[in-house]
């Protein structure tokens, strides 16, 4: 059984079919929350971002052509979602709402209480280096680094040209290497 492309399953969606829909959500539901989560420093606002980000585009469905990689278009649509909300919670002087909660580490540590330990301090120092860098920093280098993305695709979410997107993810890693220095440079 061979994967459905994702403009294919779009396309299927734009006639209705419903299941279609359904599979591109559960497809992208994680990454998108995890990128929103990243950005916001809060779960339960990543999920309410990720789920107006899917009922964006649903609404806007039927205008969707491959132009791009699907992947880049929803990005696109989280990353706007995100920034506003961001700028309305910084009117309301709300800020960001609280610690980044990374993913599970893996268990290669398991059985070593000490290496586990160590390993969620830096995960801990990382994740407030990734917190205290600027909007446009943080989403590139999640997007790269995380979400995998390439530089023509971050390019398109964040609309900027692909030097820009170079400058500011080589400017990010610099911040959050000098970030993570002054956290807990000694763990590393």
């Amino acid at each position: 059984m061979h994967e459905v492309d994702d403009w294919e399953l779009v396309a299927r969606a734009q006639t209705g079919e419903v299941e279609a829909f359904s599979l591109l959500v559960r497809r992208y539901q994680g990454p998108v929350i995890h990128f929103c989560q990243r950005m916001t420093g809060s779960q339960e606002d990543a999920e309410d971002l990720a789920q107006e980000a899917f009922v964006r585009l649903h609404r806007y469905l039927r205008r969707l052509q491959p132009r791009a990689r699907f992947s880049t278009v929803l990005f696109g649509i989280a990353r706007n979602l995100t920034l506003n909300f961001l700028r309305d919670a910084k009117r309301r002087g709300r800020g960001r709402a609280v610690p980044i909660e990374g993913r599970p580490l893996p268990d290669t540590a398991s059985g070593q209480p000490d290496q586990r330990a160590r390993l969620h301090e830096i995960e801990a120092v990382l994740e407030q280096g990734i917190a205290m860098l600027s909007a446009d920093h943080r989403e590139v280098l999640v997007l790269r680094e995380i979400q995998g993305l390439d530089y023509e695709s971050i390019a398109q979410v964040v609309r900027c040209r692909k030097g820009t997107v170079r400058s500011r993810l080589a400017r990010a890693r610099e911040q959050l290497r000098r970030h993570v220095q002054e956290l807990g440079g000694d763990l590393l």
